[in-house]
């Protein structure tokens, strides 16, 4: 890299994409990492994963392991899941259910709440408080769990009073998991967040989405403030309203999250390939069949649709400078019966072909920047303004992790 990373952010052409290095280089890869992934508050998993006691999962950010964990008193808590002895990977597997947390390697034995239970020959001295496993911060939204690696977590509170509101009606703490997916894009991280902020490319590429999502800019990007709302839109967050379902555009945390209830293609109910809903039993209590989908998205790893009768998270985890994981998880009312109140194949077809789309359209954006011939090019006035906001985001967020770094030296 010819330029430092600072440079590089000084240097950044507004509404154009960034240069090269952003999106191939590892020293800069490294530097997303331990100034947005490893201090922000990250999307984990949708509560109702971990159904059971001792039902866990297994989170990786960048170096870090990160065990999820349900408890005897129904408490999901957040772990290291590194052994507080010598250092082993406690839980090996994704997922799965235990009844204690214990170490392969000397097992060492922990309590479903991190407490070290029992570590054999360690001497008469041996303090087993002073080695419970080190938590990590946690919080449960509305039943969507949100994990931080910071030492120190930043505020969440604002975001979760905005947000909550929004979610409450989605009624996700009686929600239960009806399929998860992952896929690996082969394509830097950011690529991938581009990509989904807008729909420039929607109609060339999402035959099974567009049957439904609209592709009208306003409704795609979501930046439009108060004020500048086209009728039609202002007719629709004023029925949702009317109906209990908060819909207004709500931008917080300088950029980092929204929210916002838009509407679908006209007569389409829920993402299917005819439109109507996916399940006949309702997720939450929407009042109108037809309000649309809340988009949330809350950089830098998730974004989500919750419509009247299922949602869908996405969870988007760097595994490289060009690689970038992402996990799809639908949900329905823990009462709903596959097979009666609804059909796998009907519930996830068009994000399971929509999914593989945007993996070859980032893979291909990711072929065409490795070229030395890359130059950044302009963005569509009309239909790329939320790739643009998303891009000052992390501009304005690794300019100000590098101010504060500064100031710490000083």
């Amino acid at each position: 890299m010819t330029q430092t990373l600072d440079e590089l952010l000084a240097h950044r052409v507004p509404e154009f994409s960034l240069e090269r290095p952003f999106y191939t280089d590892p020293e800069i890869y490294e530097r997303d990492l331990e100034t947005i992934y490893y201090r922000e508050w990250l999307y984990a998993i949708p509560a109702c994963q971990l159904t059971k006691t001792g039902a866990y999962t297994r989170i990786k950010v960048g170096v870090y392991n990160v065990l999820l964990v349900k408890g005897g008193d129904g408490t999901i808590r957040a772990f290291h899941n590194s052994c507080r002895h010598r250092g082993s990977v406690l839980c090996q597997a994704s997922n799965g259910q235990v009844a204690k947390l214990v170490c392969p390697y000397h097992q060492w034995t922990y309590e479903l709440d991190g407490r070290l239970l029992w570590a054999r020959d360690m001497g008469a001295d041996f303090d087993a408080s002073r080695y419970n496993l080190r938590p990590v911060h946690m919080r449960e939204l509305c039943g969507l769990i949100y994990i931080c690696l910071a030492d120190e977590a930043p505020d969440f509170d604002a975001f979760a009073d905005l947000a909550r509101p929004y979610l409450e009606i989605h009624d996700l703490n009686r929600a239960k998991v009806a399929h998860s997916s992952t896929i690996v894009e082969k394509g830097n991280w950011k690529l991938v967040w581009e990509n989904n902020r807008e729909c420039y490319h929607c109609s060339g590429m999402h035959p099974a989405l567009c049957r439904t999502f609209p592709l009208d800019p306003e409704i795609v990007a979501g930046t439009a403030a108060p004020g500048h709302l086209s009728p039609a839109m202002t007719a629709h967050f004023e029925r949702c309203v009317a109906a209990g379902a908060p819909a207004e555009f709500q931008l917080g945390g300088e950029g980092q999250y929204r929210l916002v209830r838009m509407p679908l293609q006209a007569g389409a109910l829920s993402y299917t390939m005819d439109g109507k809903p996916a399940v006949s039993r309702p997720l939450g209590h929407v009042g109108l069949p037809d309000a649309g989908s809340l988009l949330k998205f809350h950089y830098p790893s998730t974004w989500n649709h919750f419509l009247p009768d299922h949602a869908v998270t996405f969870r988007v985890l760097p595994l490289g400078p060009e690689e970038t994981e992402v996990t799809t998880t639908w949900l329905v009312d823990r009462d709903a019966v596959e097979g009666v109140d609804y059909e796998l194949d009907r519930l996830t077809q068009v994000w399971t072909e929509t999914n593989d789309e945007d993996r070859q359209v980032v893979e291909a954006n990711q072929h065409g920047i490795n070229s030395p011939a890359y130059l950044p090019g302009p963005y569509s006035p009309v239909h790329e303004t939320g790739v643009e906001q998303f891009v000052d985001w992390y501009v304005r967020t690794m300019q100000r992790s590098h101010h504060v770094q500064l100031l710490a030296a000083e």
